[in-house]
């Protein structure tokens, strides 16, 4: 599997996970507070639903509580490493700004990583919408009358 295909390229490039082509969120800032969290609800290019059913981004808590523990493990690392001895309080008030700051990166990457679970990537996807919508605009709805005479 190359990177083309990976989740991972997904996850890191805010891509629909079925095509790699579209994006899941509406908005490239993460420091917007009032728009970080603001997703598309189907892809622009295959048109892959991302929230398959509801309450679907509650397990998106798990990846983002994971993404989290890394975070705060690796800034007590880089906090014992450049103050080495010093109170336990200042790690907390480091981990807590860290965290604070970085809170919309673990959002986005936590429903990222949960849509990739989920969903692999098909190299067709954008090819099998095309057909879809296509065939969908051909076919001629049928009235009512047609239906009873078709029934007769």
């Amino acid at each position: 599997m190359g990177w083309n295909e990976s989740r991972v390229k997904s996850v890191l490039t805010n891509t629909c996970p079925s095509c790699h082509k579209g994006k899941v969120f509406k908005y490239n800032t993460i420091f917007n507070l009032r728009k970080f969290d603001k997703m598309y609800e189907r892809c622009s290019e295959c048109g892959h639903k991302y929230e398959r059913e509801t309450a679907f981004f509650i397990g998106a808590m798990y990846a983002s509580y994971g993404i989290t523990v890394a975070i705060s493990v690796a800034t007590f690392v880089l906090t014992y490493l450049i103050y080495q001895e010093t109170p336990y309080w200042v790690y907390m008030i480091n981990i807590l700004i860290v965290l604070i700051i970085f809170a919309p990166l673990s959002f986005r990457l936590g429903r990222l990583a949960w849509i990739n679970i989920f969903t692999g990537y098909d190299p067709k996807a954008i090819e099998k919408h095309q057909q879809q919508t296509n065939e969908s605009s051909t076919a001629v709805p049928k009235n009512r009358e047609t239906q009873i005479n078709e029934q007769e």
